[in-house]
């Protein structure tokens, strides 16, 4: 990919490009059907976000809209997400460089009955614990974006009733794969729940998790003299 940047926008092509690559794998990977669902990256005070309405395979770089976080003025592009509000949030309340929203099946479903996502798996230790439903309220509201926000505290992922979820992380590949680990996680609870109770982990073996994945570098590829290949737990 290019590694063009516009000096003044500190984000680059090959940042426009991601998000229309990733973009157009949502629906492929049942994370949201036709239009709906959005990503962004943070680049310094600068948002590089999806545009609203737009098919996902008409989509260009050129397409991605610039949003300055400070006040959310629009500096380049169409007409940004309808839910830029919530990705603006979202940027304030955590270190996230990414964030992608889905409108992933299991997921929704849930949404309905549960107020969390319980830890049926150890991967959701990478979600930093069981993942919370935040109360519903309207897409595309402030509203909407501070109680999205305050639900993610201390997690990378977090559900909205009725809606969806968001994923967050310091790639964007790492949020998209955060996205398809929770919708993941939804469907194996669904199936535990048909067959029975399922049993879950606790907040003490999901921390024995993340310290291993630390120690072992787990998911990582590993040269033989130890040096890591650009993989992530």
């Amino acid at each position: 990919m290019a590694e063009d940047t516009d000096a003044a926008e500190g984000v680059s092509l090959a940042d426009r490009e991601d998000l229309v690559a990733y973009a157009r794998r949502m629906a492929p990977d049942d994370l949201a059907p036709g239009t709906s669902g959005n990503l962004s990256v943070r680049r310094g005070e600068l948002m590089a976000i999806t545009p609203s309405g737009m098919p996902y395979e008409r989509m260009t770089p050129a397409d991605i809209c610039l949003v300055r976080t400070s006040d959310a003025a629009l500096l380049s592009g169409p007409r940004p997400s309808t839910e830029t509000p919530m990705h603006l949030a979202m940027y304030q309340a955590s270190h996230a460089a990414a964030i992608v929203h889905t409108h992933s099946p299991f997921v929704v479903a849930l949404s309905t009955v549960l107020d969390e996502l319980p830890a049926i798996h150890y991967a959701m230790a990478d979600l930093g614990g069981p993942v919370r439903v935040a109360p519903y309220i309207r897409f595309g509201t402030d509203r909407l974006a501070a109680s999205a926000a305050a639900a993610l505290a201390g997690r990378s992922a977090v559900i909205l009733r009725n809606h969806g979820a968001l994923t967050c992380g310091p790639t964007l590949t790492r949020a998209y794969e955060r996205a398809r680990t929770l919708e993941w996680l939804a469907r194996v609870y669904w199936y535990a729940r048909l067959a029975g109770t399922p049993q879950t982990l606790s907040e003490s073996a999901l921390t024995e998790v993340s310290d291993a994945v630390r120690a072992l570098r787990y998911g990582e590829a590993v040269a033989p003299d130890g040096t890591g290949q650009g993989g992530q737990a």
